[in-house]
This record gives C-alpha cells, structure tokens and sequence, in this order.
C-alpha cells in the first residue's frame, strides 16, 4: 500500500481533539504544582496520539525508541513540574512546549499528505492550532520562572489560567487588553504567537477549507 494511502487511511484526529480539549480544561482549572504534573501527562498523551500516525514511517526499532524516549523524559518533566524550585517548574514548561511544538510539525505534516480533505483533516488543522495556543503558553510559563520580575503588566496574577487565556487572545488576535505582557521577552514572544496564529490561519486552513472534499491532485507519472 502506498504512504499517501496509508495516510489517508489511518489519519484519525478527533481523539487528540477531545483530548487536547480535555488538557487546556483541566490546566485552566488547575493551579497547584500537581496541576502542572497532570499537565504534563496531557502533554506526553497528545504526542503518543500524534506519534502513532508515524508508525509506517518510522522502522519499528525507531518508533519503540520515540515512544520510550517521550516516556522517560515525561516522567522527568513531572517529578520537575512537582517541584518547588522555579528552575524545575521552568524546565518542565519547556519540556511541555518542545513537545508541544513537535507534535505540532508531525500533524501538519500529515495532514498535508492526506488524499482528500475531509472532516479528519480539518479535526487535525483544529487540534495543531490549539497545539499552538498551548505551546505558547508553556513558554509565556517557562519565562515567567526563569525571568525576573513579574509576567503580566499592572500585577496581573500568573498562573496557567490567566497565561493560556493571555496565549489564546493573543494567537485569535483579539487583545482584549486586560493582561498585557510585561517585559521584552513577554512581548517578542506574544508578537511571534500573532504572527503564528495568522500565517496558520491564512495558509494551511484556507487551503483545506478551499479543497474541502475533492481528491488532491497526483502528479502525473515520469515516463
């Protein structure tokens, strides 16, 4: 069987979806340092989610050691999370957004390999743009432990409520206003998110919905 037919055949993301849902949820609601181990747990689930796409492209060595190395590492970024050194917490935020960011690359990835669009792609166009979202926040996350000073603008509380709101009016591009980021690194990164949030708008969801339900174009054959 061909790898375009594979794709097309195996690509299933409403799972992710419900789970990334369940992931920004729980991380919205929860403030404590378990909450950001439980966080983490919802992280390394959506990158297995997400790796077992790749399973016809990587030798099964390859995939097993992916699988183990996520784990492992996993482990180590909550017994960080669970921590009370700021370093620590810090380093599990990007532990949390390195991950968040590959399992980002691996949905797009096969997402743009599918035969057809068709409700699967656009759940998986969905589930990379809330990846996105909760990337950015892990990072706004981690440069709030390593940097000094307060995150937010007018002593605005931080925590992983208000940061994955902060992330998301910033990746819509609604600015709202109320939480603004403090310092230049807060900034750089929040005009990146902007940036982000359009580029993957204006490209990769406009041209699913334009090719909504028609077979993609092969091209012809070399003679």
């Amino acid at each position: 069987m061909a790898d375009d037919e594979q794709t097309g055949s195996q690509a299933r993301y409403g799972l992710l979806l419900v789970t990334l849902i369940a992931a920004f949820l729980v991380s919205a609601a929860t403030e404590s340092r378990w909450g950001g181990a439980v966080h983490v747990a919802f992280v390394a689930a959506v990158l297995l989610l997400a790796v077992r796409h790749l399973r016809y492209r990587l030798p099964p060595r390859a995939a097993l050691l992916a699988v183990s190395a996520a784990l492992a590492t996993a482990v180590a970024a909550g017994i960080c999370a669970t921590s009370a050194s700021e370093t620590a917490q810090g380093i599990a935020d990007i532990w949390n957004a390195l991950m968040l960011l590959l399992t980002v690359v691996i949905i797009v990835d096969r997402v743009l390999r599918l035969d057809q669009v068709t409700a699967q792609s656009m759940y998986g166009a969905l589930s990379a743009y809330l990846l996105i979202g909760l990337m950015f926040a892990s990072f706004f996350a981690a440069l709030a432990h390593f940097v000094s000073g307060p995150f937010f603008a007018d002593g605005q509380p931080t925590n992983s409520g208000t940061l994955q709101y902060f992330s998301f009016t910033t990746l819509t591009t609604l600015g709202y206003g109320d939480f603004t980021a403090a310092g230049s690194f807060g900034r750089a990164l929040a005009v990146l998110e902007a940036l982000s949030g359009q580029v993957f708008l204006a490209t990769l969801v406009a041209r699913l919905v334009s090719a909504y339900g028609r077979p993609r174009r092969r091209p012809p054959p070399d003679d």
